[in-house]
Order: structure tokens, then C-alpha cells, then sequence
């Protein structure tokens, strides 16, 4: 006699609850999109400057053509983000919703957040070969991803430097006000470091990034501002022996897109000088897929990651951790390159990453990488 595992009896109604289900998915997706459109052609802003103007009007003030707004409009309508009044054919973006999704609403615009469905969906057909043969992709493959993520980065990390990221080192403030040298490895857009350098004027700050087209317009802007204590400098940090010595080392979700990601960190941890700090904001996911069921952002963090942040450390030969790398990954990966003590802090403002304080000891000189 063998077991036999016991056929489960279809349920109907779960399976009429997943449909409608799927119905809003394919609903919310398409509101993404649009919401992205939106944002880029400044739509959103004008109906949040422009109260209840018709399709005609809104178009003549923002400079738009008035048949593809009024398209658009109609997903906004019917998705409940723009509300209608059919007798005078206007359109209102409630204060309400303006509140998460204009440009005046940063750091909390949840529409330039939208901008990574777009991406993701730009690089599905080379996804799609992925699967197959298990390459990676290069950054070349993403058009806007440097701008997205520096426009993503200015709401999360450069609104918010010196108001909470940088106070979670104690003393860290009044250091730089005096003067220190900082480097920011993976700087991508630039703009952390414009802030800083125009706040901190005592202070020396250095970006490195393997890709100088991404901090170009940063480079020209500090040009333009006479900001001699900014500069930048295209480098394979996957690869780089010494790049210098400093007092703070920062690195916005940089580390697990990285070929070697131990490597970065060595090599992070030989550029500080002895006392140094390190201080790397990362997606605060975990490694255990079961304890991000509950994470409201799960779903867009693991697509990110599958659409750029794996093929991406893979396409560098890398071992492709993934955004979800998780936080049980950094501290371990932290303490087994040298650093004396990790902290890891959440920030109020933040509910996606978090935030890590790693230091050097104190008259230890930094060894080779081993």
C-alpha cells in the first residue's frame, strides 16, 4: 500500500478573491506607469498648482498637448487619484494626494519612486535572456537609472544628511564644521556630496564612482559654485589598491551591487584612517525571504533587485547578493573585514533602509587585503 497525498478541493472563492485580485494589480501597475509619465512631464505639479482647471486650460498653462492629457487624465480619474467634476469638466489633485505625489511634497514624492517600474519594464526582453543563460547586465543597459537613482537618493538620503543621517555619529557635525576628510565610494549622482561640500566648507569631500557620466553634471555644478573642496574621480573600486586615507567614508546602497563586495569593503576599511568612521546606508531588508512577507515595500525591493541590482553585480562577475542582501548579510560582511564595532541604526524618517556605523580601531594602521 502506498501513500497517497490527498488531493486539495479547488475553492472557487479563493480562486474569485485572486483574480480581483490580479484585476487591482494590473490596475495599480498601469496607474505606476502613468504616475511615472506624470511626474517626468510635470503634469502632477501643474494640477497641483491649477486647481480645478478643464483638459483645455491645464494643457495652454503646463505646455502640454491637450488630447494626450486628457488620456491621461482619465487614468487618473478613474484610478482615484484626480478627482472630476463631469458638469464643468474640471479636474482637482486633491491636497491630500498632491501631499505624496508633486515635486513641492519631497522628500516625500512617492512618484519619482514610480520611475523604477518604468525601468523595470525597459529591460525585461534582456531579462528574459538572462533567465536562459545566466549573464548579467551592464549599467549601459539602463538609460535613466543614474538619474532616477539620483533624484530617488536626494529625497532619501540628501534631504535628510545633516537633519538625521549624520547625527548618528556622535560628534560627527561639529567635525566636519572644524574639517575633515570624507569620501563617498559609489557616489553615483554627486548630490550628497554637493550638499555636503556647500555646508562644510572646512572639510574635503572625494567621490569615487566607476561610471564618470554619473557624477558629470554634479562635477560641472561644483565647477560652476567654485566648490574647491569637491572632487570626483572615475575608479573601479572593485579592483583599487589604495585610493587614500580618511577620516569618514560614506556609501549610499552601494555595496551589494558590487563584484566584490568583501573586496569594498577591505578596501574601505584601508582608507580610514586610524579612529575613522564608515557610515553605509543599505536596503534594510533580511536575508530570510520568510521575514520580509510583512514588508510593505518586499514586492518592489525584490523586482528592483532582479532587474538591476543582481544581473548588475553579476554582469562584473560578481556573486550577485541582490538588494536583499539583507541587513544580517552587512553586519557579518562588516565585522569579517576588520571593523571594530557595527552599529545599525533605523531612522524615523526612512522605513525602507538602514543605516550602519562601522569604525576603525583606534592607532591600528590599516593591512593589505587578504
Amino acid at each position: 500500500m502506498t501513500d497517497q497525498t490527498p488531493i486539495a478541493k479547488f475553492d472557487e472563492a479563493k480562486a474569485q478573491a485572486f483574480a480581483e485580485r490580479f484585476v487591482g494589480t494590473l490596475n495599480e501597475a498601469a496607474l505606476a506607469v502613468m504616475t511615472s509619465l506624470g511626474h517626468r512631464a510635470g503634469l502632477l505639479d501643474g494640477l497641483a498648482a491649477n486647481p480645478g482647471p478643464t483638459s483645455v486650460a491645464l494643457a495652454e498653462k503646463i505646455g502640454v498637448n491637450e488630447r494626450y492629457l486628457r488620456e491621461w487624465l482619465g487614468v487618473m480619474v478613474t484610478s482615484g487619484v484626480v478627482d472630476y467634476d463631469p458638469v464643468r469638466k474640471s479636474y482637482t489633485l486633491p491636497t491630500e494626494h498632491a501631499a505624496f505625489l508633486t515635486r513641492a511634497a519631497s522628500p516625500d514624492n512617492l512618484a519619482v519612486t514610480t520611475q523604477f517600474i518604468c525601468l523595470a519594464a525597459s529591460v525585461e526582453d534582456h531579462l528574459l535572456e538572462r533567465f536562459r543563460t545566466g549573464k548579467g547586465l551592464c549599467y549601459h543597459h539602463f538609460d535613466r537609472f543614474h538619474e532616477v537613482m539620483a533624484e530617488d537618493s536626494a529625497q532619501l538620503v540628501v534631504a535628510n544628511l545633516t537633519s538625521s543621517i549624520l547625527p548618528v555619529v556622535p560628534g560627527l557635525i561639529d567635525r566636519l564644521h572644524d574639517g575633515i576628510t570624507v569620501a563617498d565610494f559609489g557616489c553615483g549622482g554627486g548630490r550628497a556630496l554637493l550638499r555636503l561640500a556647500r555646508e562644510f566648507p572646512n572639510s574635503s569631500f572625494t567621490g569615487f564612482d566607476l561610471c564618470a557620466d554619473a557624477f558629470r553634471d554634479a562635477r560641472e555644478e561644483a565647477d560652476r559654485a567654485g566648490l574647491a573642496n569637491l572632487h570626483f574621480e572615475a575608479c573601479d573600486l572593485s579592483s583599487a589598491e589604495n585610493v587614500g586615507a580618511f577620516d569618514l567614508v560614506t556609501a549610499f546602497d552601494a555595496v551589494h551591487d558590487q563584484a566584490d563586495p568583501k573586496g569594498f569593503l577591505r578596501l574601505i576599511h584601508r582608507s580610514l584612517r586610524p579612529g575613522g568612521v564608515f557610515l553605509m546606508q543599505d536596503i534594510g531588508g533580511s536575508r530570510d525571504l520568510e521575514k520580509n512577507i510583512a514588508n510593505p515595500f518586499a514586492p518592489l525591493l525584490y523586482t528592483i533587485s532582479s532587474m538591476h541590482c543582481t544581473p548588475i553585480s553579476i554582469g562584473q562577475g560578481g556573486p550577485g547578493l541582490g538588494a536583499m542582501w539583507g541587513v544580517e548579510t552587512a553586519e557579518e560582511y562588516l565585522a569579517e573585514t576588520g571593523f571594530a564595532s557595527v552599529e545599525t541604526h533605523r531612522l524615523p524618517h526612512d522605513d525602507m533602509n538602514a543605516y550602519f556605523i562601522a569604525r576603525a580601531r583606534a592607532g591600528q594602521p590599516q593591512g593589505p587585503m587578504t
